[in-house]
């Protein structure tokens, strides 16, 4: 690495001078035979895992409303849209995208300091390959690509600390796996890596405080975007060549100094994502898990809670627990209620579970877990922190009206990497997820074409979507 003025200049040994460029060849170099079996076997799981989310969003007020505005203005009918009709490539990528987000149930991905969601790519690339035209092959080595970015930034280059959204980090990956599946070369997709990183720069006010739909719709804006810089580079449109080193570039403004050589990484990170088994927030996994089984293996029901402490890792503490992103007992909303710890352990000791009911506005405001929820303490617990993440550690206790102390420690959850969820899990959650918008054979055809992905056309998938 040379430095030169105030900006960084790379070489690598095949004389890169920027990073865009290292990862538009990294991006242009990487194929479906890079893929381990198990690393192809986790993006399908993963594709299933979205697809639920997604059929499971289309009744959702926001889901709706994003399809008003597509029908009012129209688009090039050249991709289709999840549950049905064609759109442009771009409103499809953003649409499809806001359906596998807004449940706020999609996979997730745990760096020390960032966490993020990278199947929020899904719809940008999809929309793409069906584009393009290319095979499944070629849009799952694309996606595969998006979550290699996504997550390896987040390891290197977290930002959430400065401020900024986990999305930040997504316009560079959502525009080097469109770039890929629209099957562009490494100059292209460093110039869409340019347009995209430089304009989509999203603040962290998204997850804090008063919560909004846009939590559910920030990732997919920038997924749309990251499709659009892709376009934009395919007919020559150019970017700014030292985005992430340049002078007032991405590490002078947002990360800081970091460093990572794209040519020795491999497309095998979609393996190190986890699967929510529960709908709420990723860090509350293991918490919701470890109070179902104490109620089940004990005996209690959640009118028998007295109150309820959890010690959780630092982040969760942060993010859901009550610390510096806002208090966690004024649960008014949706978004409010699946980030606040106290109300997802409250309903689950109500409910028995955490699934979309759980959101539903007047179960929200009912007397019994707005009351409950008051009554849950999150702690951070540093030794848990420390373990975090390669752990997803809390420790529950549980004080019941007859006096009883229950307690019950974790490490992890069914969907963590140390217990990935497997078809069958996944597959009840797609069903789950989706029997009130699909019959049972449509249902069943999905499962299956995703299980073979690799033998269609995107467009011979695509067509099972609308």
């Amino acid at each position: 690495m040379e430095r030169h003025g105030s900006s960084l200049a790379y070489r690598d040994e095949k004389g890169f001078q920027t990073l865009s460029e290292q990862l538009g060849y990294f991006s242009e170099q990487a194929r479906w035979e890079d893929l381990s079996p198990e690393a192809r076997e986790a993006l399908k799981i993963r594709t299933l895992d979205s697809l639920g989310c997604a059929f499971g969003s289309l009744a959702s007020g926001p889901a709706r409303s994003l399809r008003q505005e597509i029908d009012a203005f129209g688009g090039s009918p050249l991709c289709t849209l999840v549950g049905g009709g064609k759109t442009s490539p771009d409103r499809a990528a953003f649409y499809n995208g806001a359906l596998v987000r807004y449940l706020d149930f999609n996979d997730s991905y745990l760096a020390k300091g960032e966490t993020c969601h990278p199947s929020d790519n899904l719809g940008a690339v999809l929309a793409a390959a069906e584009f393009s035209g290319t095979t499944c092959k070629a849009f799952l080595t694309a996606l595969a690509l998006s979550y290699q970015v996504q997550c390896r930034l987040s390891d290197v280059a977290p930002v959430r600390h400065r401020g900024f959204d986990h999305t930040t980090q997504g316009a560079f990956a959502a525009a080097a796996g469109c770039g890929k599946a629209l099957g562009l070369g490494a100059v292209r997709i460093a110039h869409a890596l340019g347009i995209s990183g430089a304009s989509n720069i999203a603040l962290r006010v998204t997850r804090t405080g008063a919560l909004s739909h846009w939590k559910g719709l920030a990732a997919p804006n920038t997924a749309f975007n990251g499709l659009r810089a892709a376009f934009l580079a395919m007919r020559g449109i150019t970017g700014p060549p030292e985005v992430f080193e340049g002078t007032k570039g991405w590490m002078e403004a947002v990360s800081g100094d970091f460093e990572i050589d794209w040519s020795r990484e491999d497309l095998e990170r979609v393996r190190r994502t986890i699967v929510k088994k529960y709908n709420a927030e990723i860090h509350s996994q293991s918490a919701i898990e470890g109070l179902l089984e104490m109620m089940k293996e004990e005996g209690f029901l959640g009118e028998d809670v007295d109150r309820i402490r959890v010690a959780i890792f630092d982040v969760a503490h942060l993010i859901i627990g009550g610390g510096a992103e806002g208090d966690k007992t004024v649960v008014r909303t949706k978004e409010e209620a699946d980030h606040s710890l106290p109300y997802i352990l409250a309903v689950a000791a109500l409910d028995g579970k955490v699934m979309p009911a759980q959101y539903a506005e007047p179960r929200i405001g009912r007397r019994d877990v707005q009351t409950l929820l008051r009554r849950v303490t999150v702690v951070p617990e540093p030794e848990f922190t420390e373990r975090f993440p390669e752990e997803h550690a809390c420790r529950i206790t549980v004080h019941l009206k007859d006096g009883r102390e229950i307690h019950r420690e974790k490490r992890d959850y069914e969907g963590f990497h140390t217990r990935p969820m497997g078809w069958e899990r996944v597959e009840e959650k797609f069903h789950a997820l989706s029997r009130e918008v699909l019959p049972p054979g449509h249902r069943d055809r999905i499962v299956k074409a995703v299980r073979q992905l690799e033998y269609l056309t995107v467009r011979e998938f695509t067509s099972l979507l609308g």
